[in-house]
């Protein structure tokens, strides 16, 4: 057994069984629109990552600020 066989064996058994014995999937309509969904969501999930990151930046780039002023003012 491969390691991409594997992976298929973990995700799902039966479809696993259906490859080794050749059968073919009937309905790759909506295989397709089930990858394009995932492909989609891969992009929202990564749109989000990005985002938090940008978030945490500006964040910490307001807190430097608010910090350099508050220190101009004490020191002043």
């Amino acid at each position: 057994m491969r390691a991409s066989e594997v992976s298929h064996f973990a995700f799902c058994r039966r479809a696993w069984w259906y490859a080794q014995q050749g059968t073919h999937s009937s309905n790759l309509e909506a295989l397709d629109r089930g990858a394009a969904w995932h492909r989609s969501h891969g992009r929202s999930v990564l749109a989000a990552g990005c985002l938090r990151s940008l978030g945490w930046l500006m964040l910490g780039a307001a807190l430097v600020a608010a910090a350099a002023y508050l220190t101009s003012l004490l020191v002043g």
